[in-house]
C-alpha cells in the first residue's frame, strides 16, 4: 500500500481473504484510525500500523507484537507549502496544518531539528489528514503535512505548491508493520509465519517490473485513483524484500533498525504527551518469525 489505510486481520472460519497452506484469513479494509480502534477493541487479531502507532495502541492498553515489516515511507509522507515557499526554513512563523501527534507531526519535527529550528518556530493547526488538501487550497494554513493519497491531492489542488520536506529525507523513520495480539501470536504462531511468507510474495510482486503494473492496477482501484497517478507514487513507499526486512530486525540505534526507529517514535510520543510513560521498545518487537523465514 502506498497510502496509509488500516488492514486488520482475523482468522476466518471460511475463505474470506486468502488461503495459504490451510490458513484462512479474513481481511477488513478500514480507514487508518478505525483500524486501530478495531484492534484495541479485540475485534481483530492483528492490524497493519506504523511502528510509532503500535506504541500508541499498546500504551492505551492493547499490547501487541510487531512480527514483520512491510515497507517504510520513502517520500509519500510530505510537508507541502503554498506557492512562494520553497524550503522548510521559510515556514518560520507560519501555520502548518496536519494531524497532530501522528507521523506527519514526527516528520516535521525531525525536519525542523535538521535545520536548527524548533516546534515553537511554527504554529500547528490540527486537521484530519484527508482534510489537509482543502486546508491548503483555502488558505487556512501556509503548509500541510499529509501522506498519500492526500499529499498528492494537496499538490494537485494548489498549483505551484512545493514539497519542502518528505520521508525520503529520513528513510526508516516511518515503518509499516504487522502488529498482532500476544494471545493470537502464541496460539497461531505457525499460521502467522505463513501470513508473513505471503506478504513477502506480495512485496516481490509489487517490486518486480514484470508484475508491477498489475499490482498498481489493483492498489489504485482500492484507493480510488488512476493507475497512472498511483504508479508515480510507488517510489514513495519502499517495499521491503524478506532479506531487507530481516536486516532491519537487527538491533540498532539508527533508523535502519526497527528498534532504533521505534525508539525515536517513543521519544516523540512521550514528549508530545501522546502517552505519559515511556514504552519499552523491546517488548513490542518479536523477531522469532522473521528469524525463522528463509
Amino acid at each position: 500500500m502506498t497510502g496509509r489505510a488500516g488492514l486488520p486481520l482475523k482468522w476466518a472460519s471460511k475463505k474470506d481473504g486468502f488461503k495459504e497452506a490451510g490458513v484462512e484469513v479474513e481481511f477488513s479494509w478500514l480507514d487508518y484510525l478505525p483500524s486501530m480502534d478495531a484492534y484495541a477493541a479485540g475485534k481483530v487479531d492483528g492490524v497493519m500500523v506504523t511502528n510509532g502507532d503500535a506504541l500508541v495502541t499498546g500504551a492505551s492498553g492493547a499490547k501487541g507484537k510487531i512480527i514483520f515489516l512491510m515497507d517504510y515511507s520513502n517520500g509519500n509522507d510530505k510537508i507541502i507549502a503554498k506557492p512562494g515557499i520553497k524550503k522548510l526554513t521559510d515556514l518560520k512563523g507560519k501555520k502548518i496544518g496536519l494531524e497532530v501527534t501522528l507521523v506527519e507531526h514526527l516528520l516535521l519535527l525531525k525536519g525542523l531539528e535538521k535545520f536548527g529550528m524548533k516546534q515553537s518556530d511554527v504554529t500547528l493547526v490540527n486537521f484530519p489528514t484527508n482534510e489537509t488538501p482543502q486546508a491548503l487550497a483555502s488558505g487556512q494554513v501556509d503548509a500541510v503535512g499529509a501522506w498519500y493519497p492526500s499529499s498528492g491531492e494537496a499538490l494537485a489542488a494548489v498549483p505551484g505548491s512545493t514539497t519542502v520536506l518528505s520521508s525520503a529525507d529520513f528513510p526508516g523513520l516511518i515503518y509499516d508493520t504487522m502488529y498482532v495480539s500476544p494471545q493470537s501470536l502464541s496460539a497461531r504462531k505457525e499460521d502467522w509465519a505463513k501470513v508473513a511468507k505471503v506478504w513477502y510474495r506480495i512485496s516481490d510482486y509489487v517490486k518486480d517490473p514484470k508484475t508491477q503494473a498489475d499490482a498498481v492496477k489493483i492498489m489504485a482501484a482500492k484507493v480510488g485513483v488512476k493507475a497512472e497517478d498511483y504508479a508515480k507514487a510507488i517510489p514513495g513507499t519502499y517495499f521491503l524484500s524478506l532479506s531487507e526486512a530481516k536486516a532491519r530486525f537487527k538491533k540498532g540505534e539508527g533508523l535502519d533498525s526497527i528498534y532504533g526507529s521505534t525508539a525515536t517514535a517513543n521519544k516523540f510520543n512521550v514528549e508530545n504527551a501522546v502517552y505519559k510513560e515511556s514504552q519499552k521498545v523491546e517488548d513490542y518487537i518479536d523477531s522469532s518469525i522473521m528469524d525463522s523465514l528463509k
